[in-house]
């Protein structure tokens, strides 16, 4: 039963994390890359405070803090300025290809700081899903010229991820997630408050429909989405967990399909197929 409730809570966050992807593009033209951060974790700061005032959590001892503050600021903060900004230089294929290496970053920061050890199915499942990004990124490129510091801002997207969710699992052991999430996610909009001023001309002028959609992005990739992905990393182990983001690239094909009307590649389903496969693979017991 608590294996179904964390399966459960892994799919959750990817369809909502998938999600994401395609309020970002849709809000490209109405906020800048620091704007959109801020606004995103201070609507997911407001929903995670409620949320913790009514569950009544545990609150961190002295000894949390210096893994909390590095959350907060790589991950909340940091992660989402980089990509959001990297997304209007690089083309969404290279993005997933590059973002998409803080899975196997995960498993092998895991492996020797979280003595997690290097299972043969994790590693394989990693490069067979992987391998799904990358044909996901050949399909998706669309020929455009990458930016050197497009490349670079995904990069530094893909580590600040890695090391965030391997700073995460110990503080499960002592925290609930929704107490974790509530102080980084704080933590990252106090990070952010440099872009109040662009958040507030960018809100003035933005049409209602971005405004709505900056709420959902705070509402549910943020505040639900980082939850259940505490609920879940709290009941396996990070490299399995982390395996299964892989699945957020054909994820958010598929919603920009049905919702946008974006159709795929042939070559996006065969790369997708690949990553469902490579998840699977990895989180079968070795």
């Amino acid at each position: 039963m608590k294996e179904t409730k964390a399966t459960a809570a892994m799919l959750t966050t990817v369809v909502l994390w998938a999600s994401a992807f395609v309020a970002i593009r849709h809000l490209a033209d109405a906020f800048t890359a620091g704007s959109l951060a801020l606004g995103r974790l201070l609507v997911g700061s407001l929903v995670l405070t409620a949320m913790v005032l009514v569950k009544r959590s545990a609150m961190p001892q002295r000894q949390h803090w210096p893994r909390l503050i590095a959350c907060g600021v790589l991950w909340f903060a940091l992660y989402n300025v980089a990509l959001n900004e990297a997304e209007r230089m690089v083309d969404a294929g290279t993005a997933a290809m590059l973002v998409n290496i803080g899975p196997i970053l995960i498993a092998l920061l895991a492996g020797v700081f979280l003595k997690e050890g290097f299972p043969r199915n994790l590693l394989l499942g990693s490069l067979i899903a992987f391998s799904g990004i990358v044909l996901i990124g050949l399909s998706t490129g669309g020929g455009q010229a990458s930016s050197w510091w497009g490349v670079f801002l995904c990069v530094v997207a893909a580590v600040a991820y890695a090391v965030s969710v391997v700073l995460q699992k110990p503080l499960l052991a002592d925290l609930p997630g929704l107490t974790i999430t509530w102080i980084a996610c704080v933590i990252g909009a106090i990070v952010c408050l440099p872009f109040t001023p662009t958040l507030v001309r960018e809100v003035s002028a933005a049409p209602p429909d971005a405004l709505w959609s900056v709420v959902y992005l705070g509402v549910m990739p943020t505040a639900v989405a980082f939850t259940t992905w505490a609920y879940a990393l709290a009941r396996t182990t990070a490299g399995r967990l982390g395996n299964a983001t892989f699945l957020v690239s054909p994820v958010a094909i598929l919603i920009a399909w049905l919702l946008l009307g974006e159709t795929p590649a042939p070559l996006a389903f065969v790369g997708g197929a690949l990553c469902l496969a490579g998840v699977y693979f990895a989180r079968r017991k070795s």
